[in-house]
């Protein structure tokens, strides 16, 4: 069989790229790893989600040193979007430019705001983004409030966000992406469970991109969707100029599919390694790799979770409704960005079996539980060329990272626990006395970005600002993998609105 266009992966971005395109009557083929992740009661048992790992891939990567490691990565219908938190927010209008912070520079983007502006609207839109404009104070320019409404706050989370703000901050309700109708609960597809944050959906009312885009696109007799299969390289013409077949590994057998144009998203780090296992005599350094750039850059954020534990029970179920983002650009004692809070979503017995005091036992777990507001704070780590994705001859996936950027992620977790002892101390209502803290470790790769940067010059970038190869004529990476720098907000929107940008390019060279 020969494709009109040919998406390998179906998350943010293939699966967006997909129902962008759903409409045009060109023969799509959609190739997905993975199977469609099975609805069953276990996808919402922390137990079997974050203990059993009941849904990693169950293979290893490397780091550095060669010592493996099991990556926190998901092959399905819809990527790693069938777990995400769901927090879908704009970068700020000036992380597009050059930025300066205490670890070195952020580099400016080739394209600016503007011009993914309408992108970002649409992707909203598509996407159920829940939330409200003019509350966060470094939130982009947009005339447009949101299609739909903000979350609202459950009552220890109201209580929590009025301290917050009577303490002089400016706490925002959260843009989610979820299917929810809170003036007709009967309806709605979402029911508000404590199990949304990092799990899988079971009754299919989380915004991801297999129940967004990948099913009605299939509902078109031209988009074909390829699941099981995995894509091991990529074969061009004899000339180099094209890429013309596909090869990937099914059942046990190796086969391979022609397509005419080529579109890589199977997220910054299998992008990458999918380009440099396509090495050949005409192409040693891997396909689309002239700049020896292709793998570097690599960046994930500086992540935390971070746990407060209160005297005071919190029976809230959805947590994960505001965040703060007062020290997104700096603070008065601090010239340098740093970062961004939110909350997290409910805190599990589970979750702390790795991280609470050795010993602690079933039911203090269980105790500390219902007694935790649990946080996320993202850092922004900067694009460093050694920060990379290799793979071995056997073709093994190797992530070489150094974290980076550190002082703004420290003096961001002081902000955070100041902001709560702010609140205890004046109010007496949320007295914080415990903070069991965890750096988010190599393995989770959620935020993976960076690995195929666009702009325009073929020396200093991958792909061009149409996310096409410089090197090919018909090839094209739409996933992560095309930042210049990550910002400090989720990038999960911006892949999205990428893609529909995209969309647009290749409507009209289809």
């Amino acid at each position: 069989m020969s494709y009109d266009l040919i998406v390998i992966g179906s998350g943010a971005g293939g699966g967006t790229l997909a129902y962008a395109l759903r409409e045009m009557g060109k023969k799509v083929l959609i190739i997905e790893r993975g199977d469609y992740l099975p609805r069953e009661k276990e996808n919402w048992d922390p137990r079997a989600v974050f203990i059993n790992g009941r849904y990693n891939p169950g293979e290893k990567w490397l780091d550095h040193k060669g010592k493996e490691f099991e990556p926190g990565t998901h092959y399905y219908v819809g990527g790693n979007t069938k777990f995400f938190g769901a927090a879908l927010l704009r970068l700020r209008e000036q992380d597009f430019e050059e930025v300066h912070h205490y670890g070195g520079i952020s580099p400016a983007w080739p394209l600016k705001y503007a011009d993914f502006q309408p992108y970002y609207l649409a992707a909203e839109q598509l996407y159920s983004v829940h939330g409200k404009r003019g509350e966060d104070p470094t939130e982009p320019p947009e005339k447009t409030d949101y299609s739909f409404p903000p979350l609202s706050h459950e009552p220890r989370v109201q209580e929590l966000f009025d301290l917050v703000k009577s303490r002089g901050l400016n706490p925002f309700p959260l843009p989610i992406g979820i299917r929810l109708k809170e003036d007709n609960r009967e309806q709605s597809e979402c029911i508000r469970c404590d199990t949304c944050d990092g799990f899988p959906c079971l009754v299919d009312a989380k915004s991801d991109a297999h129940t967004t885009c990948i099913r009605e696109a299939l509902q078109y007799p031209n988009v074909t969707l390829l699941r099981n299969a995995k894509v091991h390289r990529l074969l061009t013409n004899t000339k180099g100029t094209r890429v013309t077949k596909v090869e990937y590994e099914r059942d046990g057998k190796t086969e391979t599919v022609e397509g005419k144009i080529i579109v890589l998203s199977c997220g910054a780090i299998n992008s990458a390694a999918v380009l440099l296992r396509s090495k050949s005599d005409k192409f040693p350094n891997g396909l689309a790799n002239s700049s020896d750039l292709v793998g570097r850059h690599y960046m994930c954020h500086n992540n935390s979770a971070i746990v407060a534990i209160s005297k005071k029970k919190n029976p809230t179920f959805f947590q994960k409704t505001f965040g703060v983002n007062n020290y997104y650009f700096g603070a008065p004692d601090s010239e340098f960005p740093l970062g961004h809070i939110q909350l997290l979503g409910k805190v599990k017995p589970e979750m702390l079996e790795g991280d609470a005091p050795p010993l602690t036992p079933g039911f203090g777990l269980k105790e500390m539980a219902e007694h935790a507001m649990g946080w996320w704070i993202t850092s922004e780590d900067l694009p460093d060329p050694n920060n990379r994705v290799k793979v071995t001859d056997e073709g093994q996936i190797i992530l070489d990272y150094t974290p980076n950027n550190l002082e703004a992620h420290k003096r961001l977790m002081d902000k955070l626990k100041k902001m709560l002892e702010s609140c205890e101390k004046h109010f007496h209502i949320i007295p914080n006395k415990v903070y069991l803290s965890k750096k988010i470790p190599l393995a989770a790769v959620a935020h993976q970005v960076g690995t195929c940067r666009f702009g325009t010059d073929p020396k200093t970038s991958v792909l061009d600002t149409d996310c096409k190869a410089h090197d090919l004529e018909n090839l094209y990476v739409v996933d992560g993998a095309f930042f210049p720098s990550i910002s400090g907000v989720n990038p999960a929107l911006t892949i999205i609105a990428n893609a529909l940008r995209v969309g647009e390019i290749l409507k009209t060279r289809l």
